[in-house]
């Protein structure tokens, strides 16, 4: 580009006391009226990047290089400098707006606060121009908004609440740190239009941050690929994607299920890097004598007219509020088979898996499990039940015990259900460590020394110990990097084809439940919107919210 950068990264490497550090001499620049996309994984160094041109590093980093915004090198500016910067010129949206936001404060008096401070305005001033920016960054009722606290607003409106926040003072430089990734697809959809149409508008210069470079290419002028605190290469959007240069940004590329194309075994980092990768793909004919042998057989599963009503508590003289989050359902599920629950936050799908689980007991309809009906069963039942259906969760760490060692935590349903020795049990959790791709090594550790990936193995281990005919996957790869999100989905597809599971697999992510699933459920306010086959619903949707949803999903450059 002719002109000269707005914000310029020269060498930047920073460490924290006597540890490695967490950036190794990068260098950016992010020029007038620009979108430049950093893309990476959990741990390379995005966040830090960004939280060190706004100054929000703590005191205990050691920073070593120069930040220049507009011939100003930051690390010559006061605190008070600094801060007027913040807020004013340059602004952030973080990843998370429930953290980012303050729980006790009303959202309007929130942003009002940022132009009270940095333009002195007053407080009707303020409130008429909060109004207008959570118009232009489309509030549904605006003045409820103003007086609503973050709790008592979706994902998607507490983000635009932090986009207006940010926009405020009219930044020239606009950082937005994983703004979507909490987000169904179509509310992502949204906002990623949003700040598209609002860049163009107040002419900003912004650094996008994400792992999905799909995503990414429907945002950036230009991408910056980031791997363990390094930048690997810095390319126009379309050049990167056509023409990518190093092995890891292929990876990154092909990792993600390919919405065209099933194939057998997704790409792995380690198998694009040594190049020993051959792609593998399943044919329509072989897809089609699959299924033929699948749905020949008396289904292992059941579900007829199931209802999942909750109960709020009664006002006075009042009727409990009652809302329904499962509305009459029907389906079936084959053995051998894999079957695709996908739709919204909020839809059913969780539920609808915790009440096959028995972990929530249905208002109405039936369950019937290899023929038997299990819809009521009583405490003992439950427990035998469990030995046939298990279920992997979405945040593994948040399932296991933190005081149990990784092989106390897989062994524990093998000591409740089964009388082996001591020593069987360890035998079989350490088959179990190996058969998820871990070693020996891991037994004896605990949840918070694994990364997310190996955590989300356990949780698989764990699931599988008893051999289940039935396991559910609840979003059960939604918070990973999309490499480790590649290999659980082969392990996932591997365990099957071994034991002969079969799954519900639950996600918003519909590119991630189609590469899955056989047959597909899409459901939608508690109601199936349609359900068919995987490939013949993507090819042609019947139902608008379905189309909306394919419609949605970022689909990258080819």
């Amino acid at each position: 580009m002719a002109q000269a950068p707005i914000l310029s990264v020269k060498d930047l490497s920073i460490r924290f006391g006597k540890a490695d550090p967490v950036l190794n001499e990068i260098d950016l620049e992010l020029y007038p009226n620009e979108i430049l996309g950093l893309v990476g994984e959990s741990g390379s160094g995005k966040s830090i990047t960004s939280l060190a041109i706004m100054g929000l590093l703590p005191k205990t980093a050691v920073i070593e290089g120069e930040i220049t915004y507009e011939d100003q090198r930051l690390a010559k500016l006061s605190s008070n400098a600094l801060r007027s910067l913040r807020g004013n010129e340059m602004a952030m949206i973080f990843q998370e707006p429930m953290s980012a936001l303050n729980p006790a404060l009303k959202c309007g008096p929130q942003v009002a606060e940022v132009l009270k401070i940095h333009k002195g305005q007053s407080e009707s001033v303020a409130k008429k121009e909060v109004l207008s920016l959570f118009e232009q960054v489309k509030l549904p009722r605006v003045n409820e908004v103003y007086s609503s606290y973050p709790h008592q607003l979706s994902g998607g409106q507490m983000q635009r609440v932090m986009i207006a926040m940010a926009l405020a003072c009219k930044p020239k430089i606009l950082i937005a740190d994983e703004p979507t990734t909490a987000l169904d697809v179509t509310v992502q959809k949204e906002i990623i239009e949003l700040l598209k149409s609002l860049q163009k508008e107040n002419q900003m210069s912004v650094l996008f941050i994400s792992h999905d470079l799909a995503l990414v290419s429907e945002i950036a002028d230009r991408v910056a690929v980031m791997f363990r605190g390094s930048i690997l290469e810095v390319a126009e959007t379309h050049t990167l994607f056509t023409n990518p240069q190093h092995n890891y940004t292929k990876a990154l590329l092909n990792s993600r299920p390919d919405l065209d194309k099933r194939l057998k075994r997704l790409p792995t980092v380690d198998d694009l890097s040594d190049n020993s990768f051959k792609p593998e793909e399943l044919s329509a004919q072989q897809r089609a004598a699959k299924h033929k042998k699948l749905y020949t057989k008396a289904p292992l599963l059941e579900i007829n007219n199931l209802e999942k009503t909750y109960y709020g508590k009664a006002a006075l003289f009042g009727k409990p509020k009652a809302v329904a989050a499962v509305k009459g359902v029907n389906f079936q599920v084959f053995e051998g088979e894999t079957l695709g629950l996908v739709g919204e936050s909020g839809c059913g799908k969780s539920t609808l898996g915790k009440t096959i689980m028995q972990i929530e007991s249905a208002t109405a309809g039936q369950i019937k499990f290899r023929g038997k009906d299990i819809t009521y069963l009583n405490k003992t039942e439950r427990q035998r039940l469990r030995k046939e259906i298990q279920i992997v969760f979405q945040d593994p760490f948040a399932s296991l015990n933190p005081r149990m060692t990784i092989g106390e935590a897989i062994e524990e349903p093998l000591r409740v259900h089964h009388s082996y020795s001591a020593s069987k049990r360890k035998q079989e959790v350490l088959e179990l460590l190996e058969e998820v791709g871990l070693d020996a090594d891991y037994y004896n550790r605990y949840p918070h020394q694994l990364s997310g990936g190996q955590r989300q193995r356990i949780g698989i281990a764990r699931a599988i110990a008893l051999k289940p005919k039935l396991l559910i996957c609840d979003e059960s790869v939604s918070a990973l990097d999309i490499s480790v999100q590649a290999q659980v989905l082969n392990l996932l597809n591997r365990l099957k084809d071994n034991y002969g599971f079969t799954y519900i697999f639950i996600s918003h992510d519909l590119a991630v439940v189609k590469y899955m699933a056989d047959q597909l459920v899409v459901m939608n306010a508690g109601l199936i919107e349609e359900i068919g086959d995987a490939d013949e619903i993507y090819a042609n949707p019947k139902k608008e919210y379905t189309k909306r949803l394919i419609d949605a999903i970022p689909k990258g450059l080819k």
